[in-house]
Formats: structure tokens, C-alpha cells, sequence
């Protein structure tokens, strides 16, 4: 009696890179498979990757769970690189949440930012610290940067605004940059303007501030930081009380032509600088061209 053939049994197919996302988004509802699934996520950029996040059950109370996990070492000061890394994957995700026109609402209707406040409120210098003061400005920067009402709206609500003068003040040099790129796009909203110049301790914080920056560029130029300063300034302006307060205190150094090798190659920026000279100089808001590498800057009023 011959031998029966053994029947062919075809090898399971590896798993597609979307079955892949599907399953550690799964991944992050379990404490013991969160963190890999954090890290590799955090590397997929999707463009439909926030809904899946943010419909899917238990991932929103995940990520806030790593985030909240981390408060108890931020005072006193003991966060670890590897905790540091593992919260940043998770507002990674936040960020991608943020940026996308389907979740964004919803993510602000949570009031999802104000659980990264106690982080950008951190003083350590220490690397650990100030990766998860720059990851956590991203996702505030994404939000910006798309230029809804309703978000400058929510955050005029909220302390952003001190926070981010707090780091343009005393961050490291990228931290400075997306904080002032954070008040530059709240200014350029009119009542994100007209918020700042409200009152006299708003607008002088603001500017007092902003003349810190100038002086420390003036010592390390940096011409993509000077380029968010002028960009303020020249937004401040704007506004009648604001721009005769400017005429009394901007820093000489923008006048005297200290930046002028630093924009040398900045067309845009020598401008703007121009044209606020200008604007001081003869007390009317000169029209502002718009700079191509603005990404969604929305005109000026």
C-alpha cells in the first residue's frame, strides 16, 4: 500500500504594517505590552492613524495614564532618560491626535494640553527634563500651526501664554524657538493679539521678554529663533498702544544693524524687520507680504 502524499499546509502570511497598527494599538490597553507598542507606534505617521487612536477603546485614558505616571518625578526632580522616552512616545501620539482635522476638536473638548502644562512648568536642565519640554511644545506647536480659531480660542483660556515666555526666557535654544513660534501664532490671531495687549502686565511681559531674547541673540545669533522675535514685534505693531510702548523699548540692537551677516541670506526676515522700523518710526502699520516658508500663516489685519 503506497503512502498517502502529505497535504501542502501553505505558511501563515506575515502580518501587513496596518494589521501591525492595529494590533499595538491594541497593545497599548495592556500595562505589559504598552511600551513597545508606544515606541513603535510613535514611529508611524499615517495620515489615518489619530481616528484609529481616538476611536479606539481605552487608548485616550492609556496615553493620558502614561502621562499622569510621570508627575510624582517631576518634584522633586528624579525623571530617568528611560521614563522620559517612554512619555514622549505617548505625547508623540498626543501630537499626531492634535494635528489631524478629524480629532483635533475632540482632543480640545478634553482639554488633552493641560495635562502636558505640568511639564512645560519643569526647571531641570537635564536632558531627560528638557526632551520632555520640547516634545511637549510640539504638540502644542501642532496645534498652532494649523491656524483654527478654536484653537487659539481654548488656549487663551488656559496659561500657555506664561509658559511659553517662561521657556523663551530660559530653554535651550530649540525649546526657545517653538515657544516663541507658539506666541507668534497666537499674536497673529486678532484676539490673540488684542489678548496680549489687553492689559500693561501682558504686554510687558511679553516685550520684556522678547528684549531678553534680543540681547542673548545679539551674543549667539540664532537667525531661524530671531526670525520668530522679529516676527512678534513686528506683530505687536500692529496694535496702536503696543506700538508706541515699542517705540520706547525696542532693543537698540534691532535698530543698529547688529543682525544684518546673521539675516544676511533671510529676505524675509530683513523685511519684517524693515518694516517695523518703519511702522515705529511713523507710527502706521505698514501691509505685510507674506513669507512663502510660513506654513498656513494667516494674513495680517
Amino acid at each position: 500500500m503506497s503512502a498517502q502524499p502529505s497535504p501542502c499546509i501553505n505558511p501563515p502570511h506575515p502580518p501587513t504594517e496596518q494589521e501591525k497598527v492595529y494590533q499595538w494599538i491594541n497593545e497599548l490597553a495592556h500595562p505589559d505590552t504598552r511600551e513597545t507598542a508606544l515606541l513603535e507606534l510613535s514611529k508611524k505617521r499615517e495620515t489615518d492613524l489619530a481616528p484609529m487612536l481616538w476611536n479606539s477603546f481605552g487608548t485616550a485614558c492609556a496615553l493620558l495614564q502614561e502621562i499622569v505616571n510621570i508627575y510624582p518625578s517631576i518634584t522633586p526632580p528624579t525623571l530617568t532618560a528611560h521614563q522620559s522616552n517612554r512619555v514622549c512616545n505617548a505625547l508623540a501620539l498626543l501630537q499626531c491626535v492634535a494635528s489631524h482635522p478629524e480629532t483635533r476638536t475632540a482632543f480640545l473638548q478634553a482639554q488633552i494640553p493641560l495635562y502636558l502644562y505640568p511639564f512645560l512648568s519643569t526647571i531641570s536642565k537635564t536632558r531627560p527634563f528638557e526632551y520632555l519640554r520640547l516634545t511637549s511644545l510640539g504638540v502644542i506647536g501642532a496645534l498652532v500651526k494649523t491656524d483654527e480659531q478654536e484653537v487659539i480660542t481654548f488656549l487663551l483660556t488656559t496659561e500657555i501664554v506664561p509658559l511659553c515666555l517662561t521657556i523663551m526666557d530660559s530653554g535651550s535654544e530649540l525649546s526657545k524657538t517653538v515657544a516663541t513660534f507658539i506666541i507668534q501664532k497666537i499674536l497673529l490671531d486678532e484676539s490673540g493679539l488684542s489678548y496680549i495687549c489687553q492689559t500693561y502686565e501682558r504686554f510687558s511681559h511679553v516685550a520684556i521678554t522678547l528684549g531678553k531674547m534680543v540681547i542673548q541673540l545679539s551674543k549667539d545669533p540664532c537667525a531661524r529663533l530671531l526670525k520668530h522675535v522679529v516676527r512678534c514685534y513686528l506683530r505687536l505693531s500692529d496694535n496702536t498702544r503696543a506700538r508706541k510702548a515699542l517705540g520706547q523699548c525696542l532693543p537698540d540692537q534691532l535698530r543698529d544693524g547688529t543682525f544684518t551677516q546673521c539675516l544676511q541670506d533671510d529676505k524675509s526676515t530683513k523685511q519684517w524687520l524693515q518694516m517695523l522700523i518703519k511702522n515705529l518710526e511713523l507710527g502706521v502699520v505698514q501691509p505685510c507680504p507674506p513669507d512663502p516658508r510660513q506654513m498656513g500663516m494667516p494674513p495680517m489685519g
